[in-house]
């Protein structure tokens, strides 16, 4: 799997005694995003949709609207000790009269793999106004449905089940298919990643859309999903106090605790449909 996964030795103990044997481990390496030559973040990442990865950022954090927001977007110039190029620096450049990002958007610290708000310059900036308000989404899903779709999620996390360390984040439709699945270190970037794809495929806004996520729902990931005209949030953990009073406040269905034949419904439950 590439720069996905590094191979590291472990020292294994069991009840017959201890053997040495390698180990797969989620490959975590920074990613300094850039926009048009200007640092912007850094964040820790599984390698791979990097190109995703920074569009879902920038769409979450309110900078870009759509793909012909961006003109361009290249590694540059992060080499390592052999001067080859790590693939850890994405520069955008923004297409013409597509406003820079608001110096509140820049980080102070760096963004860890389990934090998506952490280093905000001021913490106003971290309630962001959507450009695509998904209140008024007519979207709905079963409950049948919806309870089919963590093991699908697994099912395609072929990264997780060769290292048992990345997080995973889908997008389904109203039949239950997930159309795209990402997988990284970090929650955040999961979603990154397949708000990225979608703005790339040109489909964002996505008011007939949900997003589901293999952990907790958390704030950051309530405001990535109100960003992208999403109307549904669903988690195979459970949602924070703060996630669930910014999805009331923009509209957004949150659906914990998706597990077996169970769930719970904290949000705007009238789009799961019940039998």
């Amino acid at each position: 799997m590439g720069r996905v996964t590094v191979r590291k030795p472990v020292v294994k103990l069991t009840t017959r005694g201890e053997r040495t044997r390698p180990d797969a481990l989620a490959a975590e390496e920074p990613l300094e995003l850039r926009v048009d030559g200007r640092a912007l973040a850094v964040t820790m990442r599984t390698p791979g949709h990097d190109v995703e990865l920074a569009h879902g950022f920038l769409l979450s954090e309110g900078v870009l609207g759509s793909r012909e927001d961006v003109r361009t977007a290249r590694y540059c110039d992060g080499t390592d000790d052999e001067g080859r190029n790590t693939y850890n620096v994405l520069d955008l450049t923004l297409a013409e009269g597509v406003p820079a990002p608001d110096t509140g958007v820049e980080r102070n610290f760096y963004t860890t793999s389990s934090c998506g708000v952490c280093g905000k310059a001021a913490l106003d900036a971290v309630k962001l106004r959507t450009r695509f308000p998904p209140a008024d989404s007519d979207f709905s899903v079963s409950s049948d449905l919806l309870a089919k779709l963590p093991d699908q999620l697994r099912s395609r996390q072929k990264v997780f089940d060769a290292t048992g360390g990345l997080h995973a984040a889908a997008l389904f439709d109203a039949t239950g298919e997930l159309l795209v699945v990402r997988e990284d270190v970090g929650r955040h970037n999961a979603v990154d990643k397949v708000l990225g794809w979608a703005l790339l495929e040109g489909r964002v806004p996505l008011p007939q859309a949900g997003l589901l996520v293999s952990g907790r729902a958390s704030f950051e990931l309530v405001q990535k999903a109100a960003m992208a005209g999403l109307p549904l949030l669903a988690a195979v953990s459970a949602p924070s106090s703060l996630a669930v009073e910014l999805a009331a406040e923009q509209g957004i269905t949150v659906v914990g605790f998706l597990r077996g034949d169970s769930m719970n419904l904290y949000t705007r439950d009238e789009r799961v449909q019940r039998h």
